[in-house]
């Protein structure tokens, strides 16, 4: 359970008669990180209360001409981000996932709403820095990570030392060349600041030709995909993060390694 999600309480203006959205602005967070620091092109969460009167997930037959919706069929739920309609592709009464607009700037404070039936909820602001890096973790300590042939590493399929493995995260800004307001991307597209991109390993940062690509994962929108061949003298599951620029990802993730 998310800390702050035990103590919610209703943002002013927000009301329990079922008539408008309702959240808060350290409510709105980084899907990978779980804190209130977004990025363009981000995917982003939304928890709350009210947010919609039914469950629903984004399908690939809701794509229009390769475009991701900004309203889910069967629902009238959006997301105003700075006065640009969110791509959403999820919505639940207590959730939403969606993607921070990634032609907006960063480092600015922006508005934003959720829109339901015609009722909005409160105006909130959020954070967008230029960068906010995070790694997609399956549980509180282990991130994401698969082999080229999809299998999950995990404790008891670990990652061997020189081989090269997939890891996916969020928040990692610009590429060359940058995802279109609303598209998918489908092919390979590196970080526009690849050069001051790291992996940390145990706080040691692994060397850059140990890391052949950075960038995003073609075919899913606002997710960045990590190729790092693990180096021969890394620590049996040391602890992982990514840095980009200033920012690092939290600590606490370790990558099994055998």
């Amino acid at each position: 359970m998310i800390p702050w999600l035990l103590s919610f309480q209703l943002a002013p203006g927000c009301s329990l008669d079922l008539t408008a959205p309702c959240y808060t602005a350290a409510s709105v967070v980084n899907s990978a990180t779980n804190q209130p620091l977004l990025a363009p092109n981000a995917m982003a969460t939304i928890y709350g209360a009210f947010l919609s009167f039914s469950t629903r997930a984004l399908t690939p037959a809701d794509l229009t001409g390769g475009l991701l919706p900004v309203r889910l069929p069967g629902t009238e739920v959006s997301v105003i981000v700075d006065g640009w309609a969110a791509a959403i592709w999820y919505v639940s009464p207590g959730q939403i996932n969606f993607q921070i607009p990634p032609n907006l700037r960063g480092g600015q404070e922006v508005p934003l709403f959720v829109a339901r039936d015609g009722r909005a909820g409160p105006i909130v602001l959020i954070r967008l820095a230029q960068e906010a890096p995070g790694l997609f973790a399956s549980d509180r300590e282990t991130p994401v990570a698969v082999r080229l042939d999809g299998s999950l590493i995990h404790s008891q399929n670990p990652a061997r030392r020189g081989e090269t493995i997939l890891l996916f995260a969020n928040g990692l800004g610009q590429t060359i060349p940058d995802t279109p307001y609303r598209m998918v991307p489908r092919q390979v597209a590196p970080l526009a600041k690849l050069s001051e991109f790291h992996i940390l390993l145990n706080s040691v940062e692994v060397p850059p030709d140990h890391v052949p690509y950075a960038g995003v994962a073609p075919g899913f929108a606002g997710l960045y995909q990590i190729n790092l061949r693990v180096p021969e003298q890394a620590p049996a599951t040391p602890e992982i993060q990514i840095r980009l620029g200033s920012l690092s990802s939290p600590k606490g993730l370790r990558l099994p390694v055998r």
